[in-house]
């Protein structure tokens, strides 16, 4: 509501200095034509006295353009005697603008004369040549080429409101951006500790409630379930450890301190290791790996712990966001000095208007309920952060309900 009523607010802003700047121009365009339309009644007046012709002419001067006035005259006149009584009357009107005029003669049906006054040179291209001429009389026509400039040079305070204006505009916009921004940033981390809370309520609750049975009187004597608790203990203890380590990974990322330990690194290794620590999600999932590692360079110089645990949150991802038994197919080839590694899953994909969102840090793609998929957001962000870390290229291919293919290419050693 806020927003709408802000941009209605702007909108309003805007229509308004525009109309206002639209009326000051036709009032400055307005008092331009009435200036000069006095200042050629003069000339013309001046002309009937200077050949003694005691005739009246009512209203000789015709606007017949924008930028092109015509004057009726009786006989024809002398151009030069024309341009003098013109440049007169225009410096008393302070009417300081270049300009045109023609001398139009009835009997010839023709112009007679042209002369361009303050471009430094005669006019090759007349806009008389081709005027619509009256011919039931003598005239002289006069072009201002600059009329229109001239207007809008009159509005500088218009000019200046509206700077402020589109100022105050920008910044407002600015400022609406920011708080969306932070909106948006303060429900991610609201959804981000939300799911940390149910992370790390989930092992302790474990460890608490094994804890507790380890306690009761006798268990010592029944070896096999106190030896099932103490490995229910030990391996709820690792994965607390895991998402610690995560989320700590991720506040070192914030202080840029990304250290790299580079070495050759072989990376169908790190696959291999990879797929045999999810090996036991697979199997509670009846789902499978396939490996085409067929890379025959597959040495790189990376952070060994980095590109594992990069490798890890692809895989993990690719696991947990799946309708279906999972299938993840990881492919290495080499392309040149690149060591081109795919991840492809039969997930259930990404919609384009998410794909640009996926590496912000606690971002996750809405499912409704939060806690549906167990993640912190973080996992793309690390992967992202790491990729750019070791001047790799990412590039991912993804449709809703058709899984996701993550393209990683690595500078080989």
């Amino acid at each position: 509501m806020i927003v709408l009523l802000a941009v209605i607010l702007l909108i309003g802003l805007v229509s308004t200095q525009i109309f206002w700047v639209r009326k000051a121009y036709q009032l400055q365009v307005r008092q331009i034509d009435y200036d000069i339309t006095m200042s050629l009644k003069n000339v013309a007046q001046q002309i009937l006295i200077h050949n003694n012709d005691s005739s009246l002419i009512f209203d000789p001067v015709e606007q017949v353009s924008e930028n092109v006035f015509r004057v009726r005259i009786q006989e024809s006149i002398d151009p030069e005697y024309l341009q003098n009584i013109l440049s007169f009357e225009f410096q008393n009107q302070e009417i300081n603008l270049v300009y045109e005029y023609s001398i139009y003669d009835c009997f010839n049906d023709s112009v007679v004369f042209t002369r361009s006054v303050g471009l430094g040179s005669d006019s090759s291209l007349s806009t008389f040549n081709t005027f619509d001429w009256q011919k039931d009389a003598h005239y002289f026509g006069v072009y201002f080429p600059d009329k229109n400039l001239a207007a809008a040079s009159g509005l500088q305070f218009w000019v200046l409101s509206s700077f402020i204006l589109l100022i105050v505009v920008v910044f407002f916009t600015y400022i609406l951006w920011i708080v969306l921004k932070q909106k948006r940033l303060s429900e991610i981390k609201t959804d981000f500790i939300n799911n940390m809370t149910h992370e790390l309520k989930t092992p302790i609750s474990t460890i608490s409630l094994s804890s507790k049975i380890l306690l009761k009187p006798g268990i010592e004597k029944d070896a096999d379930r106190l030896k099932n608790y103490a490995a229910i203990i030990d391996q709820e203890n690792d994965r607390l450890q895991q998402q610690v380590d995560k989320v700590l990974r991720i506040a070192t990322l914030e202080k840029d301190r990304i250290e790299l330990a580079k070495k050759s690194l072989n990376i169908h290794k790190v696959i291999t290791e990879a797929t045999k620590v999810f090996a036991v999600n697979m199997e509670e999932k009846m789902g499978e790996f396939k490996l085409d590692l067929s890379a025959k360079h597959p040495q790189i110089m990376a952070d060994d712990v980095h590109i594992t645990n990069l490798i890890h949150n692809l895989i993990d991802n690719a696991i947990k966001y799946t309708n279906q038994s999972p299938l993840v197919e990881i492919k290495t080839s080499n392309e040149g000095k690149y060591l081109k590694l795919e991840i492809i899953d039969n997930g259930i994909g990404i919609a384009k208007s998410h794909m640009k969102h996926i590496f912000e840090k606690f971002y996750r793609v809405p499912t409704g309920n939060v806690h549906d998929v167990k993640g912190f957001g973080i996992g793309l962000y690390y992967v992202k952060r790491m990729v750019e870390a070791h001047k790799a290229k990412m590039e991912i291919i993804s449709e809703p309900g058709r899984g996701s293919q993550f393209i990683i290419k690595f500078l080989g050693s």
